[in-house]
């Protein structure tokens, strides 16, 4: 059995994908601008591309669209780093004590899948509309990601690669940096990677439904004021923020990754 590396095109590759890209984008705004001109839609209900560009632009020359732009970045940081911290902590103990897993499985089962939604009246009840509200459904929402992930990493270990670990005498501290955390580290990343997103939706969901500062409650106060091409402006800068974090979170895994066999782009053959 050997082994060889898959280059995927080089720049030649990334220039197409990059051209194919673009005009997949340039078809969408064209449909998005002829659609309510041809009369399809209202557009009083939708308008053209153009006006929403418009309103972006207005946008940004506004100071309070900064400040809410930053409110929902500190609420998503925070719960995203918060979710981290406890998904990672929580999953390795939970897998490496032994009976925790067995003891705590039912636990989590009923607890995941409640939709973090759910608990908008009792984090309006606990915190009003402070950052802490927001805080809570985000964490809620993220940790289980980060979690699932990590538990998964760790049930991966190689039990041969375990073994010759506690042969060497190495101690319970040792075996989860030396043998368990590389094991568990892609997982830990795909699990960071969907809590980012999954952060950004709690954060304008909260902030749309609960009142809290920051683009959500921006984008209720353009849609309660009938101000329709700027709702739809403040959406496109979630959308973009949306893709921005994405396209962070898979360059840091790509970083972190860098070593293992995924991201060197090796295969077996």
């Amino acid at each position: 059995m050997t082994r060889k590396r898959v280059h995927g095109g080089g720049s030649t590759g990334w220039a197409v994908n990059a051209g194919l890209g673009a005009a997949g984008l340039a078809a969408f705004l064209a449909l998005g601008e002829a659609v309510p001109r041809l009369g399809i839609v209202k557009e009083r209900y939708f308008p053209p591309t153009s006006r929403i560009a418009r309103a972006l632009g207005d946008q940004f020359t506004e100071g309070t669209f900064w400040r809410d732009l930053g409110d929902t970045l500190t609420g998503w940081a925070l719960g995203l780093a918060i979710a981290v911290g406890a998904g990672i902590v929580v999953g390795v103990v939970v897998s490496v004590v032994p009976y925790l897993r067995e003891t705590t499985a039912s636990t989590i089962e009923f607890l995941r899948p409640i939709p973090s939604v759910a608990l908008i009246p009792l984090a309006v009840l606990l915190y009003g509309t402070e950052l802490r509200s927001v805080l809570l459904l985000v964490v809620y929402a993220s940790f289980w990601q980060v979690l699932v992930q990590v538990m998964y990493g760790v049930r991966d270990v190689d039990p041969v690669a375990e073994e010759t670990a506690r042969s060497y005498g190495l101690g319970t501290w040792a075996r989860v940096r030396h043998v368990l955390w590389p094991t568990a580290l892609p997982y830990v990343m795909t699990g960071v990677r969907l809590a980012a997103a999954v952060a950004l939706i709690l954060t304008v969901t909260a902030e749309l439904v609960i009142g809290a500062p920051g683009l959500g409650a921006r984008i209720a106060v353009a849609q309660t004021s009938q101000a329709v091409p700027e709702m739809y402006a403040l959406i496109v800068v979630t959308g973009l923020l949306g893709l921005l974090i994405n396209v962070g979170a898979r360059s840091v895994e790509r970083y972190a990754l860098a070593w293992h066999q995924s991201v060197r782009g090796e295969v077996t053959v």
